[in-house]
């Protein structure tokens, strides 16, 4: 019962140790335009209550974005 229990307290202890980064989410958007695929991607950031980070842009025929949400 001791070793589950140490063995519980070193998991919560490593896990808490771990960098927010590791958790952060990738999303990405399409647009016609950059500002179009911007609003998007701050738009999923604000409904999830985090701030984002642009990873890439790229255009074509349309503008595909993606970026990194995090806390």
């Amino acid at each position: 019962m001791k070793t589950i229990k140490a063995m519980s307290i070193a998991a919560v202890a490593a896990l808490s140790l771990m960098s927010a980064a590791s958790f952060a989410q990738t999303v990405t958007a399409t647009s016609l335009t950059l500002d179009g695929a911007e609003a998007k991607i701050a738009a999923q950031a604000q409904q999830q209550g985090q701030q984002y980070k642009i990873l890439e842009a790229s255009n074509g025929n349309v503008v595909h974005m993606t970026a990194e949400l995090y806390k």
